[in-house]
């Protein structure tokens, strides 16, 4: 089998570099990479992207080895049918590592046609770092790098104001545009470059916070050899994602003439204000899968494609979700298609997501995806949503740690285990329940001041631990 390179595939011409981008893992070579050679391909956008190793140890050297090509495997199902596209990224044009090759990383600031700043260096990534110095080759942090960049390219230029950037980190952070941004400037302050350059970086550059959206399994190890049978040429980067895709960025017009996505099919959405896509996913892709976690756990199941596909289960999720809907203040209709497009997640058969994996820190997890429907959905309808109550409900059955004379994968702070082991050595269900509800490190707020919430989790953890997850959820359903 051939070697993937660019004289195997012909695909010799490079494009201008209009793009670095931070980071080389799976998620932005399935995400923005491939966002990139959409506008190629469809649009005619000829950006060609230079990828920079954040952190000493990474994969440019495996990237450089296929001349920055890898194929990407989107999988998954859509209204009930297996779906599978296969496509060939050529877009990168060179991978470096500023810790080997520090010079070409501060040439990419000469770059005439250098337009986009892209970044995905995990949460921990945007960082300050007083420690960091501009002579260093390369200072540690993420935005210290980025800074020195920047100064080259201000230097470089003259301070030449159509040669500013625009910046778009995705990083999982609130705000990561802006906290991105005050660290730059905190750069400039402490190492006293001058009001000029700090003048061009507010004026010239732009900075948009986004919110993505995409699962990435990443390199397919257990099915490797299905995946290359599919191909002529050996590839040592196969990525593969499944094909539900969002990406929402904050900005005007001007950014929507930069980056014509509205020219594609990609679900590329450039708004004034990202929180409401990002309150639609933590509170419905996010907060499901949180809430049936403890219920679907206790029930007997061990994935989340197992829990949706499930008679009882699968009915559990979607009556989250529905309950999840209608505390949302944006357009039902949009509300209610991607409530269908996450259970199609969630039922993709490429994807094998254990719930064990998911129920990691799960009150943490609740109280930020789940709490905040449960009580406006009792803010509204002044009565409490059944099944975001049972769900809760089974998260402390869960926190318990055995059921059925089995351990439970309950994985949290030791503090926060032995505060619910305490609690359950109350014995009483009216106890165990005060104790947790009123916990305010759990919560944030003291929850037995919900009028009825206490009452109703007894009923519902009486009804589980008497008769089981189905026949309880039932039974609490009935009188509820």
């Amino acid at each position: 089998m051939k070697k993937l390179n660019r004289v195997n595939t012909g695909l010799e011409k490079l494009n201008p570099i209009k793009v670095v981008q931070f980071g080389e893992g799976n998620f932005l070579r399935a995400f923005v990479d491939y966002a990139f050679h959409k506008l190629n391909k469809e649009v005619d956008f000829n950006a060609g992207i230079a990828i920079v190793q954040p952190l000493k140890d990474g994969m440019v050297n495996m990237i450089n080895d296929q001349d920055g090509l890898y194929t990407l495997f989107m999988n998954g199902i859509k209204k009930g049918e297996k779906i599978q596209d296969i496509q060939l990224i050529d877009n990168i044009v060179k991978a470096i590592n500023p810790y080997t090759e520090f010079a070409d990383y501060l040439a990419l600031a000469k770059e005439e046609e250098l337009q986009f700043i892209v970044s995905n260096t995990t949460e921990a990534g945007i960082e300050f770092l007083d420690t960091d110095t501009p002579d260093m080759q390369p200072p540690a942090a993420f935005p210290a790098k980025l800074t020195v960049l920047l100064y080259e390219r201000f230097k470089h230029f003259n301070g030449d104001a159509s040669k500013g950037v625009t910046i778009i980190p995705c990083e999982l952070i609130d705000y990561n545009s802006e906290t991105l941004k005050k660290y730059i400037l905190q750069y400039v302050d402490l190492w006293k470059l001058e009001d000029a350059f700090k003048t061009w970086l507010t004026e010239a550059c732009t900075y948009h916070s986004t919110l993505v959206d995409r699962i990435v399994p990443g390199y397919p190890r257990a099915e490797i050899e299905d995946y290359n049978s599919k191909l002529d040429y050996q590839d040592n980067l196969i990525v593969a994602a499944e094909p539900f895709f969002l990406w929402a960025i904050e900005g005007g017009e001007d950014l929507k003439q930069k980056l014509p996505f509205h020219k594609t099919d990609l679900n590329v959405k450039i708004v004034d204000d990202i929180r409401p896509f990002k309150m639609i996913k933590v509170r419905i892709l996010n907060g499901a899968h949180t809430a049936m976690v403890p219920t679907s756990l206790l029930y007997g199941n061990k994935l989340v494609m197992e829990t949706v596909n499930g008679d009882f289960t699968g009915k559990f999720v979607n009556s989250v979700i529905s309950e999840i809907s209608e505390t949302l203040a944006m357009d039902k209709n949009e509300i209610a298609a991607y409530s269908e497009e996450v259970m199609d997640r969630f039922k993709n058969p490429f994807i094998k997501h254990a719930l064990a994996d998911i129920a990691l820190n799960s009150i943490s997890k609740f109280k930020v995806r789940v709490l905040p429907s449960l009580l406006g959905y009792y803010n509204a309808n002044k009565k409490l949503p059944v099944s975001l109550t049972f769900s809760l409900a089974s998260l402390i059955q869960f926190y318990k740690g055995t059921w059925n004379n089995e351990a439970l994968p309950v994985k949290d702070t030791p503090e926060l285990v032995e505060a619910f082991r305490s609690a359950w050595e109350f014995g009483s269900l009216d106890l165990v329940v005060a104790k947790v509800l009123a916990n305010i490190e759990f919560w944030g707020e003291d929850l037995t001041k919900i009028n009825g919430l206490s009452e109703a989790l007894v009923v519902a953890l009486t009804e589980i631990e008497a008769n089981g997850i189905e026949k309880g959820y039932a039974n609490f359903s009935a009188k509820n």
